[in-house]
């Protein structure tokens, strides 16, 4: 759990840099309620899991509020209408306060605070009456049918043992997850992959032998960068890739429909990622490299040597390794934008609170998303072919997200192929 929760008791750089984000001249309705989220997720220290639900009631519920106005695009589930004069601000602020109070019940007073703000920029009129309107009976209809979406189930996973003998006493991450409802996929095994390499096989022996080496904390081989970019994704969750939306958003100058658009398709494909990544990781129950490489002589495989004492470079998430989950993540969303803003939008960059004052930057999406899986094999957590099949996952759910959800309303009247 510390690695999901690595250095956040510095969330205040988070949370600070969400307010001046918010407070830019560009920022618009969508992206000030995407940076508030965020910024409670950090405060409270909000699993990733956790979060990514969160912000996909709330992106939904703000683009099915706006979209309703100018039933621009296919709604997702809601069947809601109004007419142009209804403000689109006070509808889209106020469907984003009440998912997340409905969330973070606890922060209603800050929330409250926020919406008065945002409705405060509204004229007021008959059309921010009815923008409200809408806004809380879309955040009503999310609310309504995510209530049994699975993800409050009790975690039941069953240690692995035999009667008397001691194992680790720390109860593994998101068990409960794979099996919750996902928002395009049927189900969460759809995109399960086949088994990990055997390990006698030539892949299992590359791969191991290479986190061994590169992923050591003591790691000689490892760069000073690679390093540096190990500790960077220890952030992780839609604080890892919403401040590279909200500069997609910005960098094409979307109105308020299209960046709502925008955010609910890489929150939701990014939440599928992480249903289809978990249901995976407890199906196969994949040993991580700390486990592999401590135990390699049981393994019997004479080319990939024991050692007794390694440690990855960070404290390894608590799940089954197989596969990759920030890569499947990374991909995911990296496919929505590249299919809506392309591949390279001006250049983009992030700030990570595990490595503070550290700014990185890519001049492509593919750049980034590659870079993510590099740094989960310096991190010591993941085999290179965890991250490869990871990649390969979120890049199947992020096409299917872009191409049947949210559509434009020609296209979704089209039959599909």
């Amino acid at each position: 759990m510390k690695n999901f929760l690595a250095n956040t008791v510095s969330s205040l750089v988070v949370i600070a840099f969400a307010a001046a984000f918010v407070c830019g001249a560009h920022a618009d309705v969508i992206m000030d309620w995407n940076a508030k989220g965020d910024a409670i997720a950090a405060e409270k220290l909000v699993l990733p899991a956790q979060q990514s639900r969160a912000m996909s009631m709330l992106h939904i519920a703000m683009f099915e509020a706006v979209n309703a106005i100018e039933r621009r695009y296919a709604p997702y589930k809601l069947t809601l209408s109004a007419d142009r004069s209804v403000s689109k601000e006070a509808a889209a602020a106020t469907a984003a306060h009440d998912i997340l109070v409905s969330i973070y019940p606890d922060q209603k007073s800050m929330l409250d605070t926020a919406l008065d703000k945002s409705l405060a920029d509204v004229r007021d009129g008959e059309g921010k009456i009815r923008g409200i309107a809408l806004g809380r009976e879309a955040a009503e209809g999310v609310i309504a049918f995510r209530a049994n979406d699975g993800t409050a189930a009790k975690e039941t996973y069953r240690p692995y043992t035999t009667a008397g003998v001691y194992v680790p006493t720390t109860v593994p991450l998101f068990s409960n997850i794979g099996s919750s409802s996902p928002w395009v996929m049927l189900t969460g095994s759809q995109f399960r992959p086949a088994p990990p390499p055997p390990l006698d096989s030539e892949t299992w022996t590359r791969d191991l032998n290479e986190i061994r080496v590169i992923g050591a904390r003591d790691s000689s081989a490892r760069t000073a960068e690679q390093t540096e970019i190990g500790r960077f994704w220890f952030l992780v969750g839609p604080r890892s890739y919403n401040p590279i939306v909200r500069q997609a958003a910005m960098a094409k100058s979307m109105d308020v429909v299209d960046c709502a658009r925008l955010f609910a398709l890489t929150s939701i494909a990014g939440n599928d990622a992480l249903v289809a990544v978990f249901d995976a990781k407890y199906h196969y129950n994949f040993w991580r490299p700390i486990t592999a490489i401590r135990n390699a002589d049981i393994a019997q495989n004479a080319d990939t040597p024991r050692d007794e004492s390694w440690l990855p470079l960070g404290d390894t998430p608590m799940h089954p390794e197989y596969p990759c989950a920030h890569c499947i993540t990374s991909a995911a969303v990296s496919t929505v934008l590249r299919t809506i803003v392309g591949d390279e939008f001006g250049g983009f960059s992030l700030t990570s609170p595990a490595v503070p004052g550290v700014v990185r930057k890519w001049a492509s999406l593919q750049d980034y998303s590659e870079e993510v899986a590099n740094a989960r094999i310096y991190a010591g957590f993941h085999y290179r072919f965890s991250t490869v099949v990871g990649k390969d996952m979120g890049k199947k759910i992020g096409d299917l997200t872009v191409t049947t959800q949210l559509r434009g309303l020609e296209a979704s009247a089209a039959p599909q192929q």
